[in-house]
């Protein structure tokens, strides 16, 4: 067994155990209200709410596993789901240092240095959240409100720069990714109830259909040369 299947067994067993920490701790508060407290919305109302989440985000639960693993592995997809943030914080910071060490997404070296980058975000987000706390009222307070607008456009700042790292990669896939969603996005427009988890799931898996098959085209010519 190489040094690397080791360090996956290892963080299998944590990562495994960390999750069903985060998982008792997450459910902790609500199991406390509801049994010691007596306080509790009713079944009625729980099931709403879960079945409103699911719908919102369900298709997640199958997408991101898959879009996300080859670029921080196994640790890197640990740590990202415990900690949250994983699309707009800990993806673009693992893409951030695969980059800055000049290893390919997918690779065994390029996993490490994912789950490295992810890592020292989580470290960066605990920081920054505990400055929030203790003074970013006071600090937002004073800041204009063009800076607070701005702060609306991070997140597809931060998208847009994701995506376009992997479009130089590959702008095939880049083009018939965009042009996917955007079928997709007008199409479910048109469905009552407006399901958009359908977008992500079409979208995220053709995209991954179409890039396979092109790889797989790209390597035959290859052989063939």
């Amino acid at each position: 067994m190489s040094i690397y299947d080791n360090y996956i067994e290892s963080i299998t067993k944590i990562g495994r155990s960390t999750m069903i920490l985060g998982l008792v701790a997450t459910l902790l508060p609500p199991l406390v209200m509801t049994f010691y407290f007596g306080f509790n919305p009713g079944i009625t109302a729980i099931m709403a709410g879960a079945i409103s989440q699911m719908s919102v985000s369900g298709a997640f639960y199958f997408s991101e596993p898959i879009s996300y693993y080859p670029i921080v592995g196994r640790a890197g997809l640990y740590m990202g789901f415990l900690s949250g943030n994983l699309v707009n914080m800990r993806i673009p910071a693992a893409i951030a240092s695969q980059e800055a060490a000049e290893y390919e997404s997918g690779t065994e070296e390029g996993a490490i240095m994912g789950t490295i980058g992810i890592g020292v975000s989580i470290w960066i987000g605990i920081v920054f959240l505990l400055l929030s706390v203790f003074a970013g009222q006071t600090l937002l307070s004073k800041l204009p409100v063009s800076f607070m607008t701005m702060l609306s456009l991070i997140i597809p700042a931060l998208f847009g720069g994701v995506f376009a790292q992997f479009a130089v990669k590959s702008p095939k896939t880049a083009i018939f990714a965009l042009v996917i969603s955007l079928i997709m996005t007008k199409l479910v427009a048109l469905i009552p109830g407006n399901p958009s988890f359908i977008v992500t799931l079409v979208s995220v898996f053709s995209t991954i259909t179409f890039a396979k098959k092109l790889m797989d085209k790209e390597l035959s010519k290859k052989s063939v040369k």
